[in-house]
């Protein structure tokens, strides 16, 4: 590989994720980030697209076929996918580190630990290897025996094989230098400011109206705690509405099962997998935004919920704890009474929830930027 200078333009490929653009899991929001912010730059960017069918559904397939080759001036390929639930991921990824090996690249990033398998060979090939690590995936419960022991290799070979690891939590910065005394780079995610949205589609559809229902919004897996919620909720007696949004990328027992722990409860409302406008004003208009998480790596989500201006209440862990600091709530990870007690208090004190709305959007539009997130990546390409 040629030797690059700051002034030369890069030459960068990016694997590990679904595909985008799409919003089957922050993954692909920050790979879609990263990517079109660089190729905006004038890098050019090929990000090697997942192939098979969309994981929040086959309503949502239409989105992921036949579209064009490029994106917002990233070049988009599809990897060769075994469509098959437990090989998708995997073959995708290991086809696209062929490809990306192969490929004419100064740099290849991967993200997520699991496509990380294949990282010595793209080093053997002469590309510079830079890793994200997006959360400590093989502790997902979501992942049987086998998919947590090839995790687990990935994530080897990463400390092994990688210029670069990037992480977005300093509790998994920890984590790396104590097993592994392997140094790792803390760069955050980023965010946008938005302009809120008037309750208009989630009213015709779902009858939700602002400051009217509590929301969680993410992925619906065990590690998201959204059964704590629910939990909880059913204890409250209140009139507010509850929302669990999301798809259930491929977790779909675990989506039969919160629907169980609702019941008949007509106020506990299960959107599916959102995006667009309905997504915004979801966000938009809700009472208390809460990521109940027991394990997670830098929640998007709840980005996006603060830069919506939302008062939000997490679990005590360190990636979401860190992001709200004294601009949010927390209650003790899987405590079902006290996340049920942080709710009354909230419930019961519009004037806590209205200070917290007043200052959260301002708070972490400040401190997270995709363009520093994208400035300092590029930085670590060069290094």
């Amino acid at each position: 590989m040629s030797t690059s200078t700051r002034s030369d333009k890069l030459r960068i490929a990016m694997l590990g994720h679904k595909r985008i653009p799409s919003r089957e899991g922050g993954i692909e929001v920050v790979v879609d980030r990263l990517a079109t912010g660089m190729a905006r730059l004038g890098h050019r960017v090929t990000c090697y697209n997942r192939g098979g069918h969309h994981v929040s559904g086959a309503e949502f397939d239409k989105d992921l076929y036949d579209g064009p080759d490029r994106y917002k001036g990233v070049i988009l390929k599809k990897a060769w996918t075994i469509d098959a639930k437990g090989l998708a991921a995997v073959s995708s990824s290991v086809f696209a580190s062929i490809a990306a090996a192969f490929g004419p690249y100064d740099v290849v990033h991967v993200h997520a630990e699991g496509p990380c398998l294949m990282c010595g060979f793209i080093k053997f090939m002469g590309k510079r290897v830079i890793v994200t690590v997006h959360g400590l995936d093989h502790r997902r419960e979501k992942w049987g025996r086998f998919a947590s022991w090839y995790i687990m290799q990935g994530e080897r070979a990463a400390v092994k094989h990688a210029d670069e690891i990037i992480v977005l939590s300093k509790a998994v910065q920890d984590y790396f230098m104590e097993l592994y005394g392997r140094r790792t780079v803390f760069i955050p995610n980023g965010v946008d400011a938005v302009k809120p949205l008037d309750a208009d589609i989630i009213t015709d559809k779902w009858g939700l109206k602002k400051d009217e229902y509590i929301l969680f919004l993410g992925r619906i897996v065990p590690e998201k705690g959204a059964h704590y919620l629910i939990e909880a909720y059913r204890g409250l007696g209140t009139d507010k509405k509850l929302v669990i949004a999301g798809g259930a990328s491929d977790s779909d027992e675990y989506y039969d099962k919160l629907k169980g722990a609702a019941g008949e409860d007509k106020n506990i409302i299960f959107t599916g997998f959102v995006q667009g406008e309905a997504l915004e004003e979801l966000y938009s208009n809700a009472y208390i935004y809460c990521l109940p998480s027991d394990l997670e790596g830098m929640p998007l989500s709840l980005l996006e919920a603060m830069s919506y201006g939302n008062a939000c209440l997490t679990s005590d862990i360190p990636e979401c704890a860190d992001v709200i600091a004294d601009k949010g709530e927390t209650f003790k990870k899987g405590d079902v009474s006290d996340l049920r007690a942080k709710l009354v208090i909230l419930i019961d004190d519009p004037s806590a929830v209205d200070a917290l709305k007043a200052q959260a959007a301002t708070y972490i539009t400040g401190k997270y930027s995709w363009d520093d997130s994208i400035r300092k990546t590029l930085e670590l390409y060069r290094e």
